[in-house]
């Protein structure tokens, strides 16, 4: 008993009573009580907006509660009690989107290797230098979540789910002594999926207290003791998980029927909207894409799948025009003759992809944002004019989203920015839809609204491209279907059922 008391006394205890907070006259939360004790591990759960995030942040210390007089924070940590989380903040550790962002944001482009011994000394990148002993703790993280083999890769030139689990690896080198894990499992395949949960799973040995929050009930590891749920800002949960609602909050996995049923697009006689004909793509002198041929007609609706790092994103950026061809392979875009600016090809098609949310200047409103849709930049580099404001307004309108209008970026939670980048895509009413993993981050409801969206936008001749690691976020009107595995095609043609993708991963093993 002793030396369990002794183990619990390593690590932080937080408690949190009475507390709200406010971001731009909003009400964010409101008389939070909660307590994380070493040995927890706690689910948080929630829709888009509930304030999930802005409570891990409160706690992390990057955000200040609402002083009212009446609200505590403690945290507790080696027989010593401290009234605001400075004296702790070296033994949190957060993993979350908005630190993967921003490395993309900067442009900091270190080695995988280096990314994880900045969790060694607290810093954004390498500022120190790697001793014996910490290159062997970065070994150590590398290898206990199996991607050792991208420690000397580019962090930028990883995909986004391998930039996750290097970033989760940062957290662990720092041995945290609490764990705070914002949608770790968004953007992570089958694979590195089962990695994650493997560490979740192992962290019952210890007593390290951690917190994860997310939309899935698959995400969810065994070893889970405790949930809080929150509704609007307010705790409606809080307790031990065999008792919590969370079947009401997280979306259940989906069954892949055997059969596909698929109602016929009209194809309309122009030809191919984008056509790809033995596209190979390099980036950073690697190849990324090799010699990929398909094409995308008006009504055609693709699923493009495969592991992390098999080129999915590479594949889009391709489409809409971010990367070139090598020699040796072709683009052809319809309109898009000697002499026409790929510019004209981009504003016929709408992209929602991570890298749009990242870059978004952080005091836009979610309306500018939507507005900068009109003319596919990031930002506005002129003030609106009364045809973009109309536009941007219909748009809001179409996906549910004008309560968010007048709102910042930094006042909407992830999911929501996801919603808006919907709405941006379909400003100029595209003819076709690029959509990079474009509802990770989105709660169920969320989910299944969009998805009517993109159905009735289908049903009306509206081509998709959609690249996805979960079956549940196939359309149902998918008609096509693309696997890439490392940058080659294993799949391309009519959408199949699930026995034929059975067969055809079989046959490939």
């Amino acid at each position: 008993m002793k030396r369990s008391h002794a183990a619990a006394g390593r690590y932080v205890e937080v408690r949190l009573a009475r507390i709200d907070l406010e971001r731009d006259g909003r009400t964010v939360l409101q008389d939070v009580q909660w307590t994380i004790k070493p040995g927890e591990r706690w689910i948080l759960a929630g829709a888009n907006g509930a304030g999930k995030t802005q409570l891990l942040k409160l706690i992390s210390g990057a955000v200040w509660p609402t002083t009212t007089g009446r609200e505590s924070r403690r945290y507790r940590w080696h027989g010593e009690t401290f009234k605001t989380p400075a004296g702790v903040l070296e033994e949190i550790a957060y993993v979350g989107p908005e630190r993967q962002d921003k490395y993309e944001r900067y442009g900091w482009n270190h080695t995988a290797r280096q990314i994880v011994g900045t969790g060694l000394y607290r810093t954004d990148i390498p500022l120190n230098p790697v001793t014996v002993a910490d290159a062997r703790r970065i070994d150590v993280v590398l290898k206990r979540l199996a991607i050792t083999e991208l420690g000397e890769r580019n962090f930028l030139t990883l995909s986004y789910g391998q930039r996750r689990l290097v970033l989760l690896a940062r957290a662990l080198a720092s041995r945290p002594k609490l764990l705070l894990l914002d949608e770790l499992m968004n953007g992570l395949d089958q694979t590195n999926r089962a990695r994650a949960l493997r560490w979740l799973e192992s962290s019952r040995r210890s007593q390290l207290p951690w917190v994860l929050t997310t939309h899935r009930v698959e995400d969810v590891p065994a070893c889970a003791t405790h949930a809080l749920i929150l509704e609007a800002g307010r705790v409606v949960y809080r307790g031990v998980i065999s008792r919590a609602p969370l079947d009401k909050w997280l979306e259940q996995p989906q069954m892949d029927d055997d059969v596909v049923s698929v109602v016929p697009r009209s194809r309309g006689n122009d030809g191919p909207i984008v056509k790809l004909i033995k596209a190979s793509v390099y980036l950073t002198d690697h190849v990324t894409l090799e010699k990929v041929s398909m094409e995308v007609n008006p009504g055609d609706c693709w699923v493009v799948h495969g592991s992390n790092g098999s080129g999915k994103t590479t594949l889009l950026r391709t489409l809409y025009g971010d990367h070139g061809a090598a020699v040796g392979g072709r683009i052809q875009r319809k309109g898009i003759e000697p002499g026409v600016p790929l510019e004209e090809f981009k504003r016929r098609v709408g992209l929602v992809a991570p890298h749009l949310q990242t870059d978004q200047p952080l005091e836009l409103t979610a309306a500018e944002v939507v507005q900068s849709g009109r003319y596919s930049s990031i930002g506005l580099n002129e003030p609106a004019n009364a045809a973009d404001r109309a536009a941007a307004d219909r748009s809001l309108a179409f996906f549910g989203l004008s309560h968010l209008a007048s709102r910042t970026l930094r006042e909407l939670s992830y999911g929501q920015m996801r919603r808006v980048l919907f709405a941006r895509a379909w400003i100029n009413r595209p003819e076709l839809l690029l959509l990079d993993e474009p509802f990770e981050g989105v709660d169920g409801a969320t989910r299944r609204s969009l998805l009517t969206h993109l159905a009735e936008l289908a049903a009306s001749g509206v081509a998709m491209v959609i690249a996805t690691h979960h079956r549940i976020e196939w359309p149902p009107n998918t008609t096509h279907e693309l696997e890439l595995e490392e940058g080659r095609v294993r799949y391309c043609g009519p959408r199949r059922s699930h026995s034929a993708r059975q067969r055809t991963t079989r046959r490939a093993g």
